[in-house]
């Protein structure tokens, strides 16, 4: 089920309930279809569907329950809300610790659902937006040229095998080294990936309903609401800066670390979650006395600078460009040298933020740099710029390698006859940087 004017897939047995909510929601702006059972629909939906899925709980030859499983089946991103009768409360609440948008009990307000609706339509269309840029980003990726520098072949090594486990980690790098980006990807590339992913922000902390927003609330107390652990159950929840969090958030958090269970508000007994937890931290940060840290640091990755994969620094800048340029469907002008010459010889103090938000603003056209600049001044060709960078990266690979040249070779990914040819050019000699 493709149409993207479908907004509304209503599933209700009883016909004139059926037909008083479809006029009901049409009345509300929907385009509504409506069906008395639960088997066609299921035949009809597919992963691509834009819409939202209302469905009774009480339903002929197959419940709501089991309904609201197979569509999870068929995309674990639809969103479902319930409508019940009063005795099948438990039954829905049930369905909202699975995953479900939300429910109604029997007489509802047509407004209080029109509103719901609106807010599952727009999670849904963030769901497949995020999901097409995602694809648009991995086609990207796959024919882009492979990471060159050592430490971003190591990082893609060591990510691969962190993500064929499922244990827990700590992710430390520098303020825009990508830890967020690289605890997605361990995601992705886990057995976890169609699976929720949740992120904790320390700033959560802060928010008065911050125990609600984490564990949630029991039904015992009120209406039942379902907490960002709970929600991540299944897959992966990140704890973003755990140095950040205060002292007795995190002692509580170390106890679902431990245990994999939570007490959500006014809950007697807690309750169990399949979680993997990736923590981060900044590089410098303090952890000693961290009740999170002391459990979350038996795997820890330290991510490298974007200083110290500079030979990955044209591919990314040129991937973060393509970025933008679809997101603001414009062209970016062609890179100057003196733009170049800044790619390659700025150290980047702010990691890969710092160099997304240049090829942001290279694509606005907020940041040119006329060749008039320093490039021109010092009379260096881009060619003559990227001659010195090529001759850094093989004097450099040479002195931590002691003048080895096989050492370098491997290093490097390179051709020893390439390599033979690229010292001769430089007039580089090994013997140089060895110890005699």
């Amino acid at each position: 089920m493709t149409d993207l004017l479908i907004q509304v897939l209503l599933v209700e047995d009883d016909d004139a309930l059926r037909a008083s909510a479809t006029q009901a929601l049409e009345l509300e702006g929907f385009a509504v279809v409506a069906f008395a059972e639960a088997e066609t629909p299921l035949r009809l939906l597919t992963p691509d569907f834009p819409g939202v899925v209302v469905s009774d709980v009480r339903l002929p030859k197959l419940d709501g329950l089991e309904f609201f499983q197979r569509l999870r089946a068929i995309d674990s991103g639809l969103q479902v809300i319930f409508t019940t009768a009063h005795g099948d409360i438990e039954m829905a609440v049930g369905a909202m610790r699975d995953g479900a948008a939300d429910f109604f009990t029997k007489p509802y307000s047509i407004a209080r659902l029109a509103h719901a609706v609106r807010q599952a339509l727009r999670q849904r269309a963030l769901v497949l937006e995020n999901r097409k840029l995602r694809a648009q980003l991995d086609g990207e990726t796959s024919r882009a040229t492979s990471v060159q520098s050592a430490a971003a072949r190591r990082l893609e090594a060591i990510t691969d095998e962190v993500a064929r486990t499922d244990a827990d980690l700590l992710l430390r790098g520098g303020p825009g080294s990508g830890k967020s980006h690289r605890a997605r990807q361990i995601h992705e590339r886990s057995a976890r990936s169609g699976r929720a992913f949740v992120t904790v922000d320390p700033g959560l902390f802060a928010n008065a309903e911050a125990d609600l927003l984490l564990y949630g609330r029991d039904p015992s107390v009120a209406l039942s609401r379902s907490g960002m652990i709970e929600r991540a159950n299944g897959g992966t929840l990140v704890l973003e800066d755990i140095d950040q969090i205060p002292f007795a958030a995190q002692a509580r958090l170390a106890g679902l670390v431990d245990n994999r269970s939570f007490l959500a508000l006014g809950a007697a007994n807690p309750r169990s979650v399949d979680l993997r937890i990736i923590a981060t931290a900044r590089d410098g940060s303090v952890l000693a006395g961290n009740p999170l840290a002391e459990r979350l640091t038996g795997i820890t990755i330290a991510l490298p600078s974007l200083g110290e994969m500079r030979e990955d620094i044209p591919s990314t800048f040129r991937r973060f460009v393509s970025e933008f340029e679809r997101e603001f469907e414009r062209e970016a002008e062609a890179v100057t040298e003196a733009e170049w010459h800044h790619l390659l010889t700025h150290s980047w103090p702010g990691n890969f933020r710092e160099l997304r938000m240049y090829a942001q603003n290279l694509v606005l056209g907020l940041t040119r740099m006329a060749d008039t600049g320093e490039a021109q001044a010092t009379g260096s060709s881009l060619r003559d710029m990227l001659a010195a960078f090529e001759r850094t990266v093989l004097e450099d690979a040479l002195a931590k390698t002691g003048g080895n040249v096989g050492e370098v070779q491997r290093a490097l990914s390179i051709p020893r006859k390439t390599l033979y040819d690229k010292l001769g050019k430089h007039g580089i000699l090994p013997a140089a940087f060895r110890d005699n």
